[in-house]
């Protein structure tokens, strides 16, 4: 049978965390507007403006889009978006901003080209082992496409340095190999490939050892790396079961840094408690659980993976943050999408949310 409307529960599950995002995110900002109040109404401009207001227009859009127009332009989708993001090396183009060569700037506009390399590459992978079928099995179309594209994009990212983002993107492709079919054989050859590769990212860039090594013990430097952790820990401590109520967050205004990037959980933490806190959880884990039902009823193969792409850059992106935020694994750079500050993130998110959307219409198999 043919869907003739987008499912409902995965829809549901991006308009409640995209409100509930705004939010906190309305909340969190309260933090900067006593400090700076012209880079306060910048900020809530480019949140609301481009993020959720044309955010959610590119979810209708994408959600009208055919996604098989998806798959017929892949590979140039993923050549715009190696060309885009090496565009950030080049003067003129590239900004770089405390040591990190990330945002591009075109006709005044700033934004991370990374997002659509990401995009890129899972919709390019996708199409592949939709084409190659059973041949997913062999070396040659399986496990060979996946570590080229990989490390094409992990060259790129690891230059810039972007670690974060090269982990998440290569943690998605390796969800849409496994789910494409591949031989177990390659599975465990990529996740040894995986390993050695972030063992040696480790060893070469000190700021990531440095990470880990707070991580491992963050009451040895708690006014220096380890502050951010140390101050999340009390913004999430502080919060109780039920909060604070919101905008009552107090870290928010001196002592987190980054309240609405990186340190948002905590300030949600803080206003709405341990409530508050796994209620953010249980809204992700049912975008995952909702998204990965679609991928796992659409007869087409390329939809189906694409789905699983989309879902896992979201969630694991979001995991890394929360985790990061109570302590249970190194700090990273990574915004908690639909809640952290980024206009072209929450764009882009919604955007891909409106491409689910539109899969989640496609011919299902019988159940």
């Amino acid at each position: 049978m043919k869907h003739k409307s987008v499912n409902k529960p995965f829809l549901i599950s991006v308009i409640i965390l995209a409100v509930a995002g705004f939010f906190i995110f309305s909340s969190a900002s309260l933090g900067i507007l006593a400090r700076n109040e012209q880079k306060f109404f910048a900020i809530a401009f480019n949140q609301i403006f481009f993020g959720f207001i044309l955010g959610t227009i590119a979810m209708i859009a994408t959600s009208f889009i055919d996604f098989k127009v998806w798959k017929k332009f892949s590979p140039y989708l993923f050549l715009l978006g190696v060309i885009l993001t090496l565009l950030v090396f080049i003067p003129g183009f590239g900004i770089e901003h405390g040591g990190a060569k990330r945002w591009v700037e075109i006709f005044g506009i700033n934004f991370q080209p990374s997002e659509a390399l990401k995009i890129g590459y899972i919709v390019y992978l996708s199409a592949l082992y939709a084409k190659y079928k059973d041949k997913v099995k062999t070396f040659r179309y399986g496990l060979l496409p996946y570590i080229i594209l990989t490390s094409i994009v992990g060259a790129i990212l690891v230059m810039q340095p972007d670690n974060d983002t090269f982990f998440i993107t290569a943690l998605a492709g390796f969800a849409i190999f496994f789910v494409a079919g591949a031989n177990w054989k390659h599975i465990a050859i990529a996740i040894a490939i995986g390993l050695v590769s972030f063992a040696g990212i480790v060893a070469v860039r000190p700021y990531v050892w440095s990470r880990v090594a707070t991580f491992l013990h963050i009451t040895n430097n708690p006014l220096s790396s380890g502050y951010q952790i140390k101050q999340s820990l009390v913004a999430i401590g502080s919060g109780g079961f039920m909060g604070k109520g919101f905008g009552q967050s107090t870290q928010k205004f001196n002592s987190l840094p980054e309240p609405m990037g990186d340190s948002i959980f905590a300030v949600a933490s803080e206003e709405f408690g341990f409530v508050g806190s796994v209620t953010i959880l249980l809204l992700f884990i049912f975008f995952a659980f909702s998204g990965l039902k679609i991928a796992s009823k659409t007869d087409d193969k390329f939809g189906g993976l694409f789905v699983v792409g989309i879902v896992i850059l979201i969630m694991t992106g979001s995991f890394i943050n929360i985790g990061a935020m109570l302590g249970i694994i190194p700090l990273s750079g990574t915004p908690l999408l639909f809640i952290s500050h980024g206009g072209t993130a929450l764009f882009l998110t919604l955007a891909q949310a409106g491409i689910i959307l539109n899969i989640s219409k496609s011919k299902t198999r019988a159940t």
